[in-house]
């Protein structure tokens, strides 16, 4: 069952099951930074204020404004 970004704590573990269909104008660019469908990523950490995220996939580690992040549809894992 997709869930919001926001329900993730820091050291969760989610897979990229779509996109909201609000974001459109987010999609390419996650696209684009390797955020596709399928892709599992972890919560790194979250910045004092709540806004920037920092997730790690695919052996890197990429930063995102929650509103970015708001768009992505995640599954998460035990």
């Amino acid at each position: 069952m997709a869930t919001p970004f926001k329900n993730l704590a820091v050291g969760d573990l989610a897979t990229i099951v779509g996109f909201d269909p609000t974001g459109k104008a987010y999609r390419k660019r996650l696209l684009a930074m390797g955020l596709t469908p399928g892709t599992q990523f972890s919560v790194t950490r979250f910045a004092p204020m709540g806004d920037p995220v920092e997730i790690k996939l695919r052996g890197f580690s990429l930063t995102l404004r929650k509103d970015e992040a708001s768009i992505l549809m995640i599954e998460k894992q035990a």
